[in-house]
């Protein structure tokens, strides 16, 4: 049961994110920025508590920062490259992560472990520039629509209180499903693209979900957070890249 309430906040938190990061491009990069540094901040000071790994804190402010400063770089980048500056974001991210473990020092506790993680928080922030980018490729009305609806339809069917081999294909299949629904109906995108950012973005929460469930020890309230908007951020550049692969 404990399990289940946490699936749903989550779902509940990814959905509301999503739609902040959508409903925000209307207002310009700059304010879609914003609310990516927002959830960049959720995500990067709670990725450590969902981990359990050490140094939550000093962690969580770099994956917090690279976040931020990522999300920035996208709405200020001259296009069409606007993720030009994320690989650089991640790069740095990921030395001040090893840094900091040197800092504390041989025979310290889940050395490894610390690493790892939190550079995968940092890959997870830093591609929420996606979001941005995408929106200043080809608009609202494109493949960041079509996203933002797979990727809501994937968190709610993941909420569902079933076993994984039953929610994992049906997530899998009502994004793949939604997204070409919403491109045909909303947006100029072709279904064949649309289907593919539906599938992908599925598979990805699902994926995340699948990860949450085989936790053995509660999860903290920081880690719910970054549970929810972690892979919501990482699909934006999912989705900026097979708008430019499959369709420009």
């Amino acid at each position: 049961m404990k399990t289940w309430i946490g699936g749903a906040t989550a779902a509940g938190i990814g959905v509301a994110g999503t739609f902040a990061l959508v409903v925000s491009s209307l207002g310009g990069p700059f304010a879609q920025a914003a609310v990516a540094v927002v959830l960049s901040v959720g995500a990067g000071l709670g990725w450590p508590f969902f981990l359990g790994i050490p140094a939550k804190r000093t962690n969580g402010v770099i994956l917090a920062l690279s976040g931020a400063v990522s999300g920035i770089a996208a709405a200020a980048a001259s296009g069409p490259e606007y993720l030009s500056w994320t690989p650089s974001v991640i790069a740095f991210g990921i030395i001040a992560v090893i840094v900091v473990q040197l800092i504390r020092g041989t025979g310290q506790s889940h050395r490894l472990e610390s690493t790892l993680g939190a550079s995968s928080g940092v890959l997870l922030c830093a591609l929420g520039a996606g979001w941005i980018a995408t929106a200043r490729f080809t608009g609202m009305g494109s493949m960041l629509l079509v996203a933002g609806i797979s990727t809501a339809v994937a968190l709610l069917v993941g909420a569902i209180n079933w076993p994984d081999t039953i929610v994992a294909p049906l997530a899998i299949v009502f994004a793949g499903l939604a997204a070409p629904l919403a491109a045909l109906v909303l947006t100029g995108v072709t279904v064949i693209p649309a289907t593919a950012a539906g599938v992908l973005i599925g598979a990805v929460l699902a994926a995340v979900r699948r990860l949450n469930r085989t936790r053995l020890r509660p999860m903290p309230r920081p880690g719910l957070v970054a549970l929810a908007l972690g892979p919501v951020l990482a699909v934006g550049s999912l989705a900026y890249f097979i708008d430019k692969l499959l369709i420009y």
